[in-house]
């Protein structure tokens, strides 16, 4: 079956990181995630997309490995320069470890049904003391509602309270900022959340708890 994210890879850009949204909350996610890694530095770059952000940190000199399950996206992250492989996050229990650090930009983590599992895989993954950096959509945006509402689209308005909904045959989960720390809390001490877009997204930092 082929995956919504195979048909909208070759558009990814117009659709979305070339958009001036795309690119100011992208940008909002790089003047914090870049202050975590340095030169050198080997993380993972979970649901990696076309590899923008793989890319990004690669210039500063962090060696990056991308996964998606998408295998659109990997060709043309691969096409661009970044090491990528096909894997669903589910599957993280087949990568070695281990990594400097890890990132998951604009919700592929939302596409994970089973995220404590998620969270203890990245926790055998990542050193002690390594950084991750997680935006997921949040369970509530007050700005879309509002917008939804004033333009009398009120279906839309309330698409996230419900915590899942289905895109294009996915499940999608949003999940309070609560739940998400509680989730990785076994492994991953909080540093902070960044509101993103307005509160569209919400930057979640962590840092991996000693052994």
């Amino acid at each position: 079956m082929t995956s919504p994210f195979d048909l909208i890879a070759p558009a990814y850009a117009e659709l979305w990181s070339s958009t001036p949204k795309g690119i100011t909350q992208r940008a909002a996610v790089w003047r914090e995630i870049d202050p975590l890694f340095r030169p050198g530095d080997r993380i993972l770059d979970l649901g990696c997309g076309p590899g923008d952000d793989a890319l990004h940190l690669a210039a500063s000199g962090v060696s990056v490995l991308g996964v998606d399950s998408s295998p659109a996206m990997i060709a043309i992250a691969e096409s661009r320069g970044v090491c990528a492989i096909r894997l669903a996050i589910e599957r993280l229990d087949v990568l070695p470890g281990l990594f400097d650090g890890a990132i998951s930009n604009f919700g592929a983590l939302n596409c994970v049904d089973d995220l404590r599992a998620a969270a203890r895989e990245l926790g055998r993954l990542l050193r002690p003391a390594a950084p991750l950096a997680i935006c997921l959509m949040s369970r509530f945006c007050w700005r879309e509602t509002l917008v939804f509402l004033a333009t009398f689209r009120f279906h839309q308005a309330f698409r996230r309270w419900p915590a899942q909904t289905n895109w294009r045959g996915i499940d999608v989960y949003y999940r309070t900022s609560r739940e998400i720390r509680r989730t990785f809390a076994d492994f991953f001490r909080f540093k902070r959340c960044v509101p993103i877009g307005g509160g569209d997204h919400h930057l979640y930092i962590f840092e991996r708890r000693p052994l």
